[in-house]
């Protein structure tokens, strides 16, 4: 059930515009002064409030000032209630942001159109902000995967270069006892060792081919759930 703070000072005023609210289906909260108005909202955070401007102690610009200076209460809608029509208490009251005025004295109709107006706005505004919310998270998201997949990938690039130098250093090594052959046996042993490493290193040169379609966002996160991304792949 929707709650509305009602702020106002003469009590006539207040039971009545406390009666169509509760018939109309609203739960209802009140306070005949400014300052414990401003109290009651911080307490309870209604989803509407309704306040006077002309009030003793804290009038309602006083009101609205304060909440609006306070985070939990300053997206609540706010009406004024006043008895004055004057312009300029319009202009001050839509300059500090106030989200409409009712006149004094008003009809049922109008009082409850300027709520369903100001709460329709609001579920709007909601809706909207959690919209983009979750667009801004989920791209977010996507932004850390590709930073997480960049960086997996460089990670695995080193391994793989690290493991790529061993065969290039063991071919260079047994061209150079290759040279030195002293017999046709001994050649033909170099060779087939030479063989054995150019395998080994087109298989790992394959491999990096084979990386960047497996390297997928959701691949990397199943292999840091199995702490894989901290060990030596055994596919090197």
């Amino acid at each position: 059930m929707r709650k509305i703070l009602v702020i106002e000072d003469e009590k006539p005023i207040l039971s009545n515009i406390l009666e169509i609210l509760e018939s109309s289906g609203f739960q209802t909260i009140s306070a005949r002064n400014g300052t414990t108005g401003v109290q009651m909202a911080k307490e309870h955070l209604p989803q509407l409030i309704l306040c006077d401007i002309m009030m003793p102690d804290m009038d309602g610009y006083g009101v609205f000032s304060a909440l609006s200076h306070y985070p939990a209460t300053a997206e609540i809608p706010f009406i004024f209630l006043t008895a004055k029509a004057e312009a300029s208490d319009f202009r001050q009251g839509m300059n500090l942001g106030v989200d409409d005025y009712i006149t004094k004295p008003f009809r049922r109709t109008d009082l409850l159109d300027a709520i369903a107006a100001r709460l329709e706005r609001k579920r709007i505004t909601t809706q909207q902000y959690l919209k983009e919310r979750q667009q801004s998270e989920e791209l977010q998201n996507k932004l850390n995967d590709l930073r997480q997949l960049n960086s997996t990938q460089a990670k695995l690039l080193e391994r793989l270069t690290e493991e790529l130098r061993q065969p290039l250093s063991s071919i260079t090594m047994v061209l150079h006892m290759l040279q030195n052959a002293s017999s046709e046996v001994q050649r033909e042993h170099y060779i087939s060792i030479l063989k054995e490493e150019f395998s080994k290193e087109i298989a790992l040169i394959n491999q990096v081919s084979d990386l960047q379609s497996l390297l997928t966002p959701e691949n990397i996160r199943l292999l840091q759930n199995f702490n894989l991304l901290q060990q030596k792949p055994e596919l090197f």
